[in-house]
């Protein structure tokens, strides 16, 4: 047994951590930092992996937040106070605009703590520790094979979730990485009581707009400020106005001395999913079809919402949000495209797969490449029903959400909840919703969605219903005719009166019906077997990366990205991805005087900043060039879910907010090249510019503890 048990732990051990190198490709995994300190030392960290990450002491970890689920945070005071990027509180700002009290133009900024605004449902994620739990679920379930040791695993799991977290007003659970060759315990603590503070215009937090979306040279304040509330004790609590601001046990440092070409820096955060390792044929379905196709989704989508929103100011903030989301993954799978195709990737995948082949015999691709040509035409319907569902007519998932009052599944217990819960999202829903938008959305994410969808899973009759109807406009034109849905007056009665009869009759309405039997198709056909073919992939690749680390153990094959916490490191440094083209690592504020357009969407700034920036007032804020420092890149190697991830300096100190990666380095993903691959980063004395000098917010610069890096003075 102890042989045995050596051998899990040496496998364990050889599956995550990799051979340090000088490249900057890879996310850590925090308990693992040792394996690259002498790395990252030799770069310039002033730090050990002691002072990033303990559970022991106050760590830099312990000022590093997962925003919403989705984004990443960080702490900025000893009062609660976070930064994050405007493009993630974005709901938020727009939540709180109305024609007449437009937040989202004209910027806000709480002179005290009274005036900061509640955001229900906001979370804000602290992680307590993170523990490698593989070996534990390996000895659980020696001897089991199949259904059983699924069942063991999951019962280990949420065992080990119980230990960790029963009475510790902690929350729990174990993570799968790396395809499930290891397994960690992560704990944290959950705050619900997040409160907006501060955010710059939009003619600030999205300057350059679509335009400029993962595009370097890059001029735009991506970041607004949030407060984290807590109770008496400084533990999570909901809201409440007894609530005080939360006191974290590390808050960055800011470095008001900046950065330079070839500063050391380390982006800590949560970054979502990348797939670096995809084998070829799957990349090539990447290139070749999927991702055309969810283009092709998107450029219908955008075509309605952009022409609805320069329609009327009602409808330019009601699908501000909206827009944002659907463009940025539409312009991201542009440039990914364009970058795997100019990166050769296919070749570089196939070269790869050989030399395994060759040093192993090993037919792991092979098997792979069998599943992926199964799997395929489920990802590609479940791509469609994700882009249809979540990315389109709004009234689809609204009317949804009624189902159990609508087919009488709701039991008493929870009835009430249930209407409760659409009583007070009803306003919500109301505010960004427009019948005429969504009907056009829904006609023409049909009619596209047919062009790709495998006949075998279609819908049964819809191509015969649309065709029959005349195309998808009028085929949704009569959905909407017949529907209630989209009706507010109809259905404020019906959440006022509660009458199971009235909700019963909904059954038959037609947008009710549609979005049913489509979620009955997707649940029934199509769910089932894309998870029974993705769990034979993950397996596969789980041997596949065991394969490359065991047969090039002098290679780096980093861990892909799980949304869960890491830390990626490089340098201050531009890039030159074309002939003739060289990037400068820095980007300064005559850059946004230049690219300013009178009145133009993307590149139109208020006055007062056009003012303060043309006679350079740039307080305390500029370089040692005179120059104030707008954005800048580094070598670091992030994806989505880093977003608003700190940009720190050789000590620890925060230098920028993460935003972007530029439109060359999108691909990075599923590869990444260190000379190509830039991550985009709003410098922080632009931020506390903004705020201080241009809003007139001083009071919330002066609580954060600025330092500067340069002379090492405070």
């Amino acid at each position: 047994m102890k042989t045995f048990v050596a051998r899990l732990a040496l496998l364990a051990a050889i599956t995550v951590v990799a051979t340090p190198s000088h490249g900057k490709e890879g996310m850590w995994i925090p308990t693992l930092l040792h394996a690259i300190e002498d790395d990252m030392q030799a770069l310039g960290l002033k730090l050990t992996a002691e002072d990033i990450y303990s559970i022991n002491h106050s760590s830099l970890k312990d000022a590093v937040v997962h925003f919403n689920g989705g984004c990443t945070a960080e702490m900025v005071s000893n009062h609660g106070l976070l930064l994050t990027n405007h493009h993630c509180g974005y709901g938020q700002i727009q939540s709180h605009s109305t024609v007449e009290n437009d937040l989202l133009t004209n910027g806000f900024w709480a002179k005290t703590l009274s005036e900061e605004l509640a955001n229900p449902g906001l979370t804000c994620t602290f992680i307590d520790r993170i523990e490698d739990v593989t070996l534990q679920l390996s000895r659980a379930c020696v001897g089991l094979s199949g259904e059983a040791r699924t069942k063991r695993m999951e019962e280990e799991k949420q065992a080990i979730v119980k230990r960790a977290t029963e009475g510790k007003g902690l929350e729990g659970k174990v993570v799968a990485f790396d395809f499930g060759n290891s397994h960690y315990l992560i704990t944290s603590k959950v705050f619900r009581d997040v409160r907006l503070v501060g955010a710059p215009p939009s003619a600030v937090g999205k300057f350059g707009g679509d335009t400029d979306n993962w595009v370097w040279p890059r001029h735009t304040g991506d970041f607004s400020v949030f407060r984290i509330y807590a109770d008496e004790n400084n533990n999570p609590a909901g809201y409440s106005e007894d609530n005080r601001p939360y006191v974290p046990a590390h808050h960055f440092p800011i470095n008001v001395g900046g950065v330079k070409d070839g500063d050391f820096t380390m982006v800590f955060g949560f970054p979502g999913r990348t797939e670096q390792y995809l084998t070829s044929d799957a990349v090539d379905h990447v290139v070749s079809r999927l991702n055309p196709m969810r283009i092709a989704m998107r450029d219908e989508g955008l075509a309605v919402i952009n022409a609805a929103r320069a329609s009327s100011d009602e409808l330019r903030i009601a699908y501000a949000a909206k827009q944002s989301s659907v463009a940025n993954a539409w312009k991201k799978w542009k440039g990914q495209n364009k970058g795997l195709t100019e990166l050769k990737a296919l070749d570089k995948k196939r070269a790869l797969e050989a030399q395994l082949k060759e040093a192993t015999g090993s037919e792991v691709v092979s098997e792979i490449a069998s599943l992926n040509a199964q799997y395929f035409p489920y990802l590609e319907a479940r791509a469609l029903f994700i882009e249809l569902v979540y990315y389109g007519a709004d009234v689809l998932n609204y009317a949804h959400g009624f189902a159990g009052l609508i087919e009488g599944s709701a039991t008493d217990d929870n009835r009430a909840q249930l209407l409760q819960g659409l009583c007070e999202a009803e306003p919500g829903f109301r505010k960004d919703f427009d019948s005429g938008v969504d009907e056009q959305l829904l006609g023409r994410l049909v009619d596209e969605s047919l062009r790709w969808m495998s006949s075998s899973l279609t819908p049964e009759g819809l191509r015969e219903e649309v065709a029959k109807a005349g195309g998808g406009q009028a085929w949704a034109a009569k959905l909407f005719d017949k529907s209630a849905f989209d009706d507010a007056e109809t259905m404020a009665k019906l959440l006022a009166n509660d009458n199971p009869r009235a909700w019963g009759k909904l059954a038959k309405d037609p947008v009710f019906q549609w979005i049913e039997r489509l979620r009955a198709h997707y649940f029934q056909n199509v769910a089932p077997e894309y998870g029974r073919l993705r769990g034979e992939i993950e397996r596969a690749s789980a041997q596949y990366t065991k394969a490359l680390r065991e047969a090039f153990p002098d290679r780096e094959f980093p861990v892909d990205a799980n949304s869960t916490l890491r830390l990626t490191y490089g340098k201050v440094e531009g890039s030159a991805p074309y002939d003739g083209m060289q990037y400068n690592p820095l980007s300064t504020a005559k850059g946004i005087l230049q690219k300013h357009i009178p009145g133009d969407a993307d590149f139109d700034m208020p006055q007062r900043l056009v003012d303060l920036l043309e006679r350079r007032e740039y307080g305390d804020y500029a370089n040692e060039s005179g120059e104030l420092v707008v954005c800048f890149t580094g070598s670091n190697h992030t994806t989505g879910g880093n977003s608003g991830s700190p940009a720190l300096d050789a000590e620890g100190r925060l230098v920028g907010i993460n935003f972007d990666r530029s439109w060359e380095s999108t691909m990075s993903d599923i590869l990444f090249d260190d000379t190509r691959c830039r991550n985009i980063m709003v410098d922080i004395r632009y931020v506390l510019w903004v705020m201080d000098v241009y809003a007139g917010a001083g009071h919330l610069v002066k609580e954060m503890t600025l330092v500067n890096g340069k002379e090492g003075e405070e």
